[in-house]
């Protein structure tokens, strides 16, 4: 079949771009003796903080690694992507990684051999925001922006509408892409309500905008982020690279880079230095916050499992498909 493929480029605007090629580490190395470092371009949805501060510490030079970060401007551009080899890793939602290991209807058409390699986040903060006013009754009838309508974004809200009491049939869906611009389009008035998270949300309050329900008050546990490929050409750069964040996870967690995580935040998502002291808080919640040793735990795909189950049911060869993914030889989750 044939698919349309939307370019891997840099952040848009030159201070994301500045940020990327020197601030947060994704710089060539000059000398002779550290030309063996492993090339691999990340595709990504927000600006990873944790990311850029595995980069400023060390972590990434110690792994061997050298990052070069590429927006996406959705979950089927990624996978896209990383199936073309345009990228190598991703950092992604778990959710589109058992759509497109076990959904044969995922937006590319075909399964993939994609797996996760390490946990990250469990959502920072995910949860349903409306425009400035907005209540849940407005609801009914509302303009509301997803990724794509299949992602795990977006069965979480359904989720979340529905236990506020608004079905699925009552609002309409827009698709607008990654999370940075579902916040733009929410702030023009594009959409009325919409998932925000990773310091997106606390950009959205700041300007007025309402939190109807999050996600960890609803669904637990829960992961946001995990480090994705497909097929095993890029794992053990994958592993590398899970290594490197579970290790910068594990300093923010012990509070040893306080400063270091708030620089960032204001850097990279253009926080002000009260609301990224609140992003500080969020990466070290014990329910949306950071995973501290990078292990994908079974509860979390359960959940997952059963959003995707209840919201877009999937039956393969007679059996529920996210049956197979929660099984133990399923392949999903790479174990080494």
């Amino acid at each position: 079949m044939s698919k349309s493929r939307a370019p891997v480029k840099p952040w848009p605007t030159p201070a994301q771009g500045a940020a990327i090629e020197c601030s947060v580490g994704y710089r060539r190395r000059k000398h002779p003796e550290e030309a063996t470092l492993i090339h691999v371009d990340v595709g990504t949805f927000s600006p990873p903080v944790v990311l850029d501060l595995s980069a400023s510490s060390g972590l990434l030079d110690a792994a061997g690694l050298e990052v070069t970060e590429h927006p996406v401007p959705s979950s089927p551009a990624q996978f896209q992507s990383l199936v073309d080899g345009d990228l190598q890793v991703a950092l992604t939602s778990p959710d589109n990684v058992l759509a497109y290991r076990f959904n044969p209807r995922n937006p590319l058409g075909e399964l993939l051999d994609a797996r996760i390699v390490g946990a990250v986040d469990r959502a920072l903060g995910l949860g349903l925001y409306g425009r400035p006013g907005f209540i849940a009754d407005d609801l009914r009838g509302a303009r509301v922006g997803v990724d794509v309508p299949q992602s795990g974004f977006a069965l979480a809200l359904y989720a979340l509408a529905d236990r506020l009491g608004v079905s699925r049939e009552e609002y309409e869906l827009v698709p607008l892409g990654s999370t940075p611009q579902r916040l733009e389009a929410l702030l023009r008035g594009e959409c009325d309500a919409t998932m925000l998270n990773a310091g997106n949300d606390l950009l959205a309050e700041a300007a007025g905008c309402v939190l109807l329900a999050a996600v960890t008050d609803h669904f637990t546990p829960y992961l946001g982020t995990v480090v994705a490929v497909v097929s095993d050409r890029h794992l053990e750069t994958a592993r590398l690279l899970a290594r490197a964040l579970t290790a910068t996870c594990a300093r923010v967690l012990a509070g040893s880079c306080d400063a270091e995580v708030v620089e960032a935040a204001q850097r990279r998502l253009g926080l002000d230095a009260a609301l990224a002291g609140r992003y500080l808080d969020q990466l070290r919640s014990p329910d949306g916050g950071l995973v501290p040793d990078g292990i994908v735990d079974r509860g979390s795909l359960e959940t997952l499992a059963a959003l995707r189950r209840t919201w877009l049911p999937q039956v393969v060869d007679g059996r529920d498909a996210m049956e197979a993914a929660l099984a133990e030889d399923s392949g999903l989750v790479d174990v080494h």
